[in-house]
């Protein structure tokens, strides 16, 4: 391994320890379905539950717009395929999870291996274009489905069965596959992140002319991790389709790619950790504002830019930076 590569360590934000933050992150999403037994409800497990089912898909795209440079428009996509794999599948009377899971991963990696054949031949603006183009293209397939629901959408009779037994239909057994899922992914992005491979991915994020002439073939690294990225929110997509009963061409509109982006961005654009918190945020933030306007977004909105402007490192910047401050108080 080339030294200029190996020395390239993973970014890590200034006042949080390796390991506390993304400990405190997991350790609070443990614990969460003890409180809601304490308090009594479940309201708020289904809502931890949606957090999680798009922090994966968060996680997944900052893999591919924080350590791979590569700003897509159409992630949202992926999600849709998963989603609909789940229901296609439904509906036909295959609805254990050993079969829709596997089909709606191998779904959407499918996907994302013919479309970013193209995509990645392209750079900049171009890829963020041809993306989303790519992501419209599955949109409006998804809502010609006439016999699968079209526009309206398609609603799954209830959820998977996993071996024949239904545990995904207990609310706190779901929130844990989901929340291993989570974990799950999280590790793996951060292993591969940390790995020859991911050193390649970021050293090519800088400076790809010069990977190419240390001997590596930077498409076929990037083509892998957009691949990666892509059977990650189809994983994404399985879970949101079995958490709601239902699935929608909505899931798969450029809006919510855009919001996907807003989730990475928000938290802090090349941290894992960042991702997660973003789509936590975010999320929290609709399901509070929304509960006094349906125009929730005329609010976050100018928040949101002013994050932009004076916090480069999204939330996570901003913290640490505040924390530095305090320090040297």
């Amino acid at each position: 391994m080339p030294a200029s590569l190996a020395a390239s360590p993973i970014r890590r934000r200034e006042g949080f320890p390796a390991a506390t933050l993304p400990a405190t992150i997991f350790l609070v999403l443990a614990l969460l379905p003890t409180v809601t037994w304490i308090t009594g409800g479940s309201y708020l497990i289904s809502v931890g539950s949606r957090v999680m089912i798009f922090a994966i898909a968060a996680v997944a795209l900052d893999l591919l717009v924080g350590y791979a440079a590569l700003i897509s428009f159409g992630h949202a996509a992926f999600i849709g395929l998963g989603a609909y794999a789940v229901g296609i599948l439904s509906a036909y009377g295959f609805t254990d999870a050993l079969v829709s899971l596997p089909v709606a991963l191998a779904v959407s990696a499918a996907y994302a291996f013919l479309t970013g054949l193209v995509c990645l031949r392209t750079k900049g603006v171009y890829f963020i274009m041809i993306t989303l183009a790519f992501g419209q293209m599955a949109f409006f397939t998804a809502s010609s489905l006439a016999p699968f629901g079209g526009d309206d959408g398609l609603t799954i009779a209830a959820r998977n069965t996993f071996a024949g037994f239904p545990v995904l239909r207990n609310e706190r057994v779901f929130y844990y596959i989901v929340f291993f899922c989570l974990l799950g992914t999280y590790l793996f992005c951060r292993a591969l992140v940390a790995s020859r491979f991911g050193r390649v991915v970021r050293g090519a994020k800088e400076n790809p002319i010069r990977v190419s002439t240390l001997g590596f073939d930077v498409y076929r690294f990037q083509l892998a991790t957009y691949v990666m990225a892509g059977a990650l929110a189809g994983l994404s997509g399985f879970l949101l389709a079995n958490a709601a009963e239902f699935v929608s061409p909505a899931y798969m509109s450029w809006q919510r790619s855009g919001e996907l982006i807003v989730m990475v961005l928000l938290g802090g654009l090349g941290s894992l950790d960042g991702a997660v918190i973003g789509a936590a945020v975010y999320l929290l933030t609709e399901e509070w504002l929304s509960a006094f306007t349906e125009n929730w977004k005329v609010i976050f909105g100018p928040v949101l830019v002013l994050i932009v402007l004076f916090a480069r490192g999204g939330l996570l910047g901003l913290t640490s930076a505040l924390a530095r401050r305090i320090m040297r108080a």
